[in-house]
């Protein structure tokens, strides 16, 4: 048990901020005792500095006596003990001061020098370190003045104190900090196992809760909800193309096999079995189609085809559909008009938007009577690209503009006409993919669809229609 909390990411984010946690501090408190012991250490040399020029200055004028006067009153008047003081001769005898002798740890360090001094026999306790100064007077006199550092071992002494109490309330600081950030971290990693967990036993209604706050886990939450929904929205619509496919193609596959039966077990003349094998084709394509167009509708839903997006010019591509209909639009005695602005690109899969506007166009000629016009333009309008088909046909009624865009929904004045109510499906399923839109409205008299396609960078360069 304890080896698999180890092994958590909580765990190891709580000792992480332990260790942060601590080396801040640490590095706080020791860029506290460095300043603050260098400022102790530069007040004493400088007030070393001062005295020994002070004493200079009264043996240059007053000579040995006033200086020896001089240092006695410093002394007396030192009650604390803080100052030291040693006059001595040539050969380093004492004249006056407040040291027995002169310090060995002088002559071997130089002219600034630290050291030890024992403590009086009726005092006791430890050694007291002094930083002194020597120099050298007239007539071979040394003259030695120094500051014990009591002040500076007890800073030192209450520095480690508050380091060594610090590095103990940091850490136990930082264990309660981690310990109540890791128990809410582990809290929201759980409740996103425990619904991932009943999602994969069946439960695909289930979604992760999202707490507001925006955060982190809020944003993987919302991540993993909208992942959810999109397999949800996708087996929701295998599940629709596969009762589809069987509902709608049950038929034209029975009546392809009566005919072939019916061919098969009475004596026709070559002629009749021609127009049996031409009818067997029909039905053939007419499935055909509807697998097809069924796939594709299933590859835009599915997302597969976004490998193939490309940066492309929208109205390059709406010219090579007018171009390919035009012909049509002639034989059906219509007037197929076109208006392009100079440059519309978008990012998109060429195959499946050629697809989609072919339907619209195609829709458009078929349902049109003879002598009317379709119109095919493509407009820039702010920041996304429209392209609009209109004829003048019957039009759909408003309450059936939703309805006409599930799959294989046809209305009743479409049924004399061929199709498979599929075209505004695939149409529809393809805006979804390119983040645009598709809408329906009246041409007064006919319909207009209208699709919307965000624009690309300038800066990307558009290719060319093939």
């Amino acid at each position: 048990m304890r080896l698999k909390i180890v092994r958590t990411y909580a765990f190891r984010v709580v000792a992480l901020y332990i260790a942060l946690f601590g080396l801040s501090v640490l590095t706080l408190l020791g860029f506290i005792y460095v300043t603050t012991v260098g400022f102790i250490d530069r007040q004493i040399n400088a007030t070393i500095t001062a005295e020994i020029n002070g004493l200079s200055e009264s043996y240059r004028e007053h000579g040995l006596s006033g200086l020896v006067e001089v240092i006695e009153e410093r002394i007396a008047a030192d009650r604390a003990g803080d100052s030291v003081y040693l006059l001595t001769d040539s050969d380093y005898q004492p004249v006056t001061g407040n040291l027995p002798r002169w310090p060995s740890d002088v002559e071997r360090q130089g002219r600034w020098a630290s050291f030890d001094i024992p403590p009086k026999e009726h005092e006791g306790g430890p050694a007291t370190s002094v930083r002194a100064m020597s120099f050298l007077l007239s007539e071979g006199y040394h003259l030695l003045v120094g500051r014990n550092l009591r002040e500076r071992q007890n800073f030192e002494t209450l520095i480690e104190q508050s380091l060594v109490w610090s590095v103990i309330i940091t850490v136990a600081l930082a264990v309660l900090g981690g310990v109540i950030m890791s128990r809410d971290m582990r809290r929201r990693l759980d409740s996103i196992n425990a619904t991932t967990l009943r999602i994969m036993r069946g439960a695909l209604h289930e979604r992760i809760r999202v707490t507001g706050s925006d955060d982190e886990f809020d944003r993987l939450s919302v991540n993993l909800n909208n992942m959810l929904q999109q397999i949800d929205r996708l087996m929701l619509a295998m599940r629709e193309v596969s009762d589809n496919v069987a509902h709608d193609l049950r038929s034209p596959l029975t009546r392809l096999k009566s005919r072939l039966e019916i061919t098969l077990l009475t004596q026709k003349t070559p002629e009749q079995y021609r127009q049996a094998i031409e009818h067997a084709v029909q039905e053939t394509d007419h499935i055909l189609t509807t697998f097809n167009a069924l796939l594709s509708i299933a590859q835009a839903e599915g997302g597969a085809a976004r490998g193939d997006m490309e940066v492309l010019d929208l109205a390059t591509l709406c010219a090579d559909v007018g171009e390919l209909y035009e012909p049509l639009a002639e034989a059906r005695q219509l007037a197929l008009h076109t208006s392009f602005v100079d440059s519309a690109p978008i990012k998109g899969n060429r195959h499946l938007l050629f697809q989609a506007i072919a339907n619209l166009i195609d829709n458009a000629i078929k349902y049109s009577s003879s002598g009317g016009e379709v119109t095919l333009s493509v407009a820039v309008v702010g920041n996304q690209v429209e392209v609009v088909v209109a004829d003048r046909g019957p039009g759909i009624p408003e309450r059936d503009r939703e309805r006409v865009l599930q799959r294989f929904v046809r209305l009743e004045q479409s049924r004399t006409t061929p199709g498979n109510g599929l075209g505004l499906s695939l149409v529809t399923a393809v805006m979804t993919l390119h983040d645009g839109s598709l809408e329906l409205g009246d041409n007064a008299p006919g319909l207009k669809a209208i699709l919307r396609l965000p624009l690309v960078a300038q800066a990307e360069k558009p290719a060319r229609a093939a």
